[in-house]
């Protein structure tokens, strides 16, 4: 009897373990995430009939992403791997596609195929640095593409008595820019961003733009005699602040002319079909911290600018021409959903094309009106989709995980606003777990997002759905700051951040509790770039959370803005800060460190340039020296971007979620 109660205590045990494995291979779990592809920038033929895109997959061997380009046809059938590479683009009579890949002798170069070849496609160029923004002249007989030019250098030193065969160590090197690092590239070499063309079966690259300036991405004049663009090229270009114009160039002559003089910035032409008006978008110069970019016309010449959205209150984003030039196609940003709208050249009210509780990215349109792009929703990941005027639901054309989310349960997301100080509505969205039962308690993950011009949307989030799957309410809000709601939110915080935003986001939190399923005791804080910020924030100002993680914050913004990688947070406060430090103190986390009781993690690449190294390091030190719970995680050979499409490595995303998890797991009060 003995032996058969071990039997089947030892059979319920077994059984208990298969059932809960079963159960958790129905959630999202973390390891998926080396499995997860990504659909980028399809680009639908001239005559509508086939599509080519980007897809994104792990190499898990190597710890990389790879690119390939793959082909379908317009209806989604045939969808197929066609040739290693990216960023591929038709040719004006759709039977070419030209593309970037690794090439000869290194590096990036461009290479164009002809789709009804079984051959690969033919190297063009033997460039030095590595190419983009490639586009083809409408008459498909050039490609013109942006390029780095080193510039020469203003200060060179002989060093007398090298012997020969010395292996010295490299030269110094020399820094005499305002802005001489970027993040996800390093130091910026010595040159500026210029403008070339290459004919369309090979030879030598010619440069079309010259001086110290950097240029945009080309648009060509339909003629293939010109091309325009946007640029800074005036005196001192390095130290204006919302100085860009729109230029022509003629390609024979090289000759450019102005076309734009605005106080303040136009960017993104893009020349009507006849080539008699060009569209862009720009705004008046001022002092605020965010802006909402108009959408202008005017004639090929520069003269005649109007305004066409003046009282559209976002910023149009992704300019196409209708193919009768009657109007403007654009994409823009609205309460946390992204879709397609449309304005006349004769202006007036503009018109939204697609509506949904989606995130639609649209690429480009055929001459008989079908549109390409990719969309996302909270149970859509991202895949390619078309549409029309007619049937302006986007079509789903491939279906890019649903290999991987076969059979398991995600997390409901739900939707809420709520009231915050000064009359502010603010939007968010929370997920539940997939095993939701609203008689339990669950701990609360507050997620903030970074810019801090930003919009969290309705789209899929791996990271939040895998805490969900853990057990989490995650828990994401748009506080003031973020993009989509209009000039007057997203300015909110001009020279005051961290400020009210900080009640935005207690409310949110507060909010969620009313809903009588979270765990007082066991909330959680964290956030990345600007939602560093104010994740060590919070904790300065409130002990409600049990941990919290700071991800690539800022913690001192008077040493910040002198070591980032651009000059223009300089002028985020009224005052620089050796004019007057006060209100660069008075917003720093490090000045209210005193206060922190929170066990609290940060967590940081280590060739970030946004953010660097040093603020985290400051925050760490401080905590360590209080003797308050701490821990300093530094992701290798990553710089500030912790999403898909920024990593340098995919295990740094598992990393970057693993240990997140674990320093809540770990301060998870019972």
């Amino acid at each position: 009897m003995k032996h058969k109660n071990i039997f089947a205590a030892f059979l319920l045990a077994f059984f208990l373990l298969v059932t809960v494995q079963a159960q958790d291979s129905k959630k999202l779990s973390l390891d998926l995430f080396l499995d997860w592809e990504y659909a980028l920038n399809p680009q639908i033929s001239p005559d509508g009939s086939q599509i080519i895109y980007t897809r994104r997959w792990t190499d898990k061997v190597n710890d990389k992403y790879e690119n390939d380009v793959w082909i379908m046809n317009a209806d989604g059938s045939r969808n197929r791997f066609l040739i290693k590479g990216s960023s591929p683009v038709f040719s004006p009579d759709g039977k070419r596609i030209a593309y970037v890949a690794p090439g000869q002798p290194t590096g990036t170069q461009i290479f164009v195929k002809w789709l009804d070849a079984a051959d690969i496609g033919t190297q063009i160029t033997r460039l030095e640095r590595a190419p983009t923004n490639l586009q083809w002249s409408p008459d498909g007989k050039s490609i013109a593409f942006n390029m780095l030019v080193p510039a020469k250098a203003n200060l060179r030193v002989n060093v007398p008595n090298k012997p020969e065969g010395a292996k010295w160590i490299e030269p110094p090197r020399v820094v005499d820019r305002l802005n001489y690092r970027s993040d996800a590239s390093g130091y910026r070499p010595e040159g500026f961003m210029h403008i070339f063309v290459v004919a369309d079966e090979g030879g030598t690259p010619r440069q079309l733009t010259d001086g110290d300036y950097n240029h945009n991405a080309p648009e060509w004049m339909p003629d293939s005699n010109a091309i325009v663009f946007s640029a800074t090229r005036k005196p001192d270009s390095e130290y204006i602040r919302f100085g860009s114009e729109i230029y022509s160039l003629g390609i024979k002559t090289n000759q450019i002319k102005i076309l734009t003089d605005r106080d303040g910035t136009d960017n993104e032409p893009i020349v009507s079909p006849d080539g008699k008006q060009i569209a862009y978008v720009g705004f008046d110069r001022n002092n605020d911290t965010y802006n909402i970019s108009k959408l202008y016309l005017m004639n090929a010449d520069g003269s005649g600018k109007k305004v066409l959205t003046e009282t559209f209150d976002r910023t149009p984003n992704d300019l196409m021409w209708s193919e009768d030039g009657d109007g403007v196609y654009f994409t823009t940003e609205d309460k946390g959903t992204n879709n397609l709208y449309f304005v006349s050249r004769s202006g007036g009210a503009s018109r939204q094309i697609t509506k949904g509780n989606h995130q639609l990215s649209v690429s480009n349109a055929s001459k008989n009106g079908t549109f390409v792009g990719t969309l996302a929703s909270a149970t859509e990941t991202g895949d390619v989709v078309t549409f029309n005027l007619k049937q302006t639901a986007p079509r789903r054309l491939t279906n890019i995980n649903d290999d991987l989310l076969e059979g398991r349960k995600l997390g409901a997301v739900e939707e809420i606003w709520y009231d915050s100080v000064g009359g502010m509505k603010v939007q968010g969205w929370i997920i539940k777990p997939p095993d939701f039962d609203a008689s339990k308690k669950y701990p609360l993950i507050l997620y903030i997002h970074g810019g801090p011009h930003a919009m969290y949307g309705v789209g899929f989030n791996f990271e939040f759905q895998n805490h969900a799957a853990e057990n989490y309410v995650v828990l994401y809000t748009n506080p003031r700051g973020s993009t989509g709601y209009g000039k007057q939110f997203g300015n909110a915080i001009n020279n005051k951040y961290p400020g009210e935003d900080y009640d935005d986001l207690m409310r949110g939190v507060d909010e969620t509790i009313k809903r009588g399923y979270i765990d007082e005791k066991n909330l959680f804080v964290t956030g990345g770039s600007g939602g560093g910020v104010l994740t060590a924030w919070i904790v300065g100002h409130t002990d409600r959370f049990a941990a919290a993680v700071a991800m690539k914050p800022v913690i001192n913004w008077y040493s910040f803005v002198g070591t980032t990688d651009g000059a223009d947070w300089y002028y985020n406060f009224k005052k620089l800060p050796w004019e007057d430090p006060s209100e660069h103190l008075q917003r720093s986390p490090i000045t209210y460190v005193g206060n922190v009781k929170t066990p609290t993690m940060v967590l940081t690449g280590d060739l970030d340039l946004r953010t660097p190294m040093e603020q985290t390091e400051q925050y760490y030190r401080a905590l360590k020296l209080r003797k308050v719970p701490t821990a300093m995680v530094r992701l290798n050979d990553e710089y500030h971007g912790f999403n898909a499409l920024g990593l340098r490595h995919p295990s740094n995303r598992l990393y970057q979620i693993q240990y997140l998890r674990a320093w809540f797991d770990k301060y998870k009060r019972k």
